[in-house]
């Protein structure tokens, strides 16, 4: 029997924004979910699996952000990823001829084709072109705990000016929640950890009982909390904050001495599509001809400053195996030392975007998945656990009011409201105050063709709020798309205003932003009212 002092709790961000382009298949973005999918989505569901069918109870929580569940859920993205694995396949049925000169590198060609075989197999024969449901079944089975986020990712602390925006963000999300998963979420990742207290009688209204924030959220509260973020704290408003432990954070996030820097892993800027010869490798780069990642990757990071050599895959994994004890022991450590001073079982908060785990650090869902089986069966003085878990066993928890607070650069809201983005708020201001207009006048709307018009400016102004778009255009990362998705939703959006209020809806226009911009069908544009 062990003798539990504390808890660790998991939790990644998954979510990407919302591309979709029945139009046009040649947009290199949409591969942005296919990567995902095939280096993180997939890999955690395998290891989720191999951790259930060797009896190891873990604990473990996700967002399923509304975007990403929708793409999940197209069936023109489903084929379009089933084409993009059939193009991989081919490309490394290519690569296992081309390499025969080389014994480990034509080792490393065969083991990225039976991946990306395997990866059809599990999507169309294990799942049903569903990985939805393959989430789902963990959650139903207790081992994970997945919660929400904003409807597109909208960053409240810059959107509350208009309260209702925020509570649309909120409400959209809940029942986009309750569609795939057929119950409410507890939790939520605050877009971009953004916390303003504004937004939590919203939240508090639609049923999130705890929220995830960045660590200065708890720290700097008021009152100061007795326990740091090695507690969480509940608000005047009765909603429970989890503040990121920065310690375990570092461990895993920092670019000197963080774990996916290890020299043993792949190098995820060596790729096939810069290195092979331009004629050989055109089909399967982007196609106007740029060279871009095509996932095969064969080398390791084997130093700074060096000629690379290639990846092993065993040596990849003895480092994942090592790094999983060395994380678990500064836990166990960590823990001894807090439960000596604390009055309660301290829990350590440890979030991270989900994509971090096998697409920026390949071997990560393998890293997990050894930690989770080295938690379960070591000696170890902590368990895994979920925040409502965490919520249910020790409720009674200190009152004060989180700080407004962000991560991101400097976290305060600079990385979405600097010189490079500032333009997109007072259009992203006007629109929402235009939708409010909109839901008040025609609350009691009964005509079929202006309810479409009503739902579609609500999905465009959501689609415009994400803060994606205002994330890459500070990073400088296709910046133009980032542009064009802004300028976009709200000009098709203020089109349907105008016709609204001249009552000259055309229909065509409308069906055609209709089928392009799908997220949300079950969309009432009343939550603006």
């Amino acid at each position: 029997m062990k003798n539990v002092k504390g808890y660790v709790n998991f939790v990644l961000h998954a979510h990407l924004p919302y591309i979709h382009h029945p139009e046009n298949e040649n947009y290199l973005e949409e591969e942005w979910l296919f990567e995902a999918m095939s280096e993180t989505y997939i890999p955690l569901l395998l290891n989720f699996a191999k951790l259930e069918e060797e009896n190891v109870n873990f604990r473990i929580t996700m967002t399923l952000t509304p975007p990403l569940l929708n793409m999940l859920d197209s069936e023109l993205l489903q084929n379009r990823y089933i084409k993009y694995l059939n193009k991989h396949i081919e490309l490394c049925e290519k690569e296992v001829k081309r390499t025969t000169y080389d014994e480990r590198l034509n080792r490393l060609s065969h083991y990225y084709l039976d991946r990306y075989k395997n990866d059809l197999h599990v999507f169309k024969d294990i799942y049903k072109c569903n990985l939805i449901n393959g989430f789902k079944h963990f959650q139903d089975r207790g081992f994970l705990e997945i919660i929400t986020c904003g409807a597109t990712h909208g960053y409240f602390p810059i959107l509350y000016v208009n309260e209702k925006t925020v509570r649309a963000q909120i409400g959209v999300a809940v029942k986009c929640y309750e569609k795939y998963f057929g119950k409410k979420p507890r939790g939520i990742w605050l877009p971009e950890c953004g916390y303003v207290p504004e937004a939590d009688k919203y939240l508090r209204e639609f049923g999130i009982d705890f929220a995830i924030v960045e660590s200065h959220g708890i720290l700097y509260a008021d009152p100061v909390p007795i326990y740091g973020t090695f507690a969480p704290i509940v608000s005047p408003e009765n909603l429970t904050v989890f503040g990121r432990d920065m310690e375990s954070s570092r461990q895993v996030w920092s670019s000197i001495n963080g774990y996916p820097g290890d020299f043993n892993y792949r190098e995820f800027y060596r790729d096939i599509g810069y290195d092979a010869d331009y004629e050989y490798i055109k089909p399967y780069i982007a196609h106007n001809g740029v060279r871009v990642n095509t996932g095969i990757k064969y080398y390791r990071i084997t130093g700074k400053d060096c000629q690379k050599d290639y990846y092993d895959v065993q040596w990849a994994k003895d480092s994942a195996e090592k790094q999983a004890g060395h994380f678990m022991d500064c836990r166990k450590a960590q823990i001894e030392n807090l439960a000596s001073y604390m009055g309660v079982p301290p829990i350590i908060t440890c979030p991270y975007d989900a994509e971090l785990y096998g697409h920026w650090w390949y071997e990560g869902p393998y890293w997990l998945y050894i930690l989770f089986k080295k938690i379960y069966y070591d000696d170890c003085n902590f368990e895994l656990i979920t925040p409502s878990e965490y919520i249910d066993r020790f409720p009674n928890i200190q009152v004060a009011s989180p700080c407004r607070s962000s991560w991101g650069a400097n976290g305060y809201s600079e990385v979405w409201l600097n010189p490079s983005n500032d333009y997109a708020h007072r259009h992203l201001h006007k629109a929402g105050d235009r939708m409010c207009e909109l839901a008040y006048q025609f609350r009691d709307e009964q005509d079929e063709l202006k309810v479409r018009a009503l739902n579609q400016c609500a999905r465009e102004l959501l689609l415009a709020q994400s803060s994606d778009w205002l994330f890459i255009i500070t990073n400088g990362t296709m910046v133009e798309y980032a542009h064009k998705a802004i300028k976009e939703r709200i000009g098709r959006f203020t089109k349907l205003y105008y016709q609204l209020k001249s009552d000259k809806i055309d229909e065509e226009y409308l069906a055609d932003i209709e089928e392009k911009d799908a997220i949300f069908p079950e969309i009432d544009y009343r939550i603006y009212v």
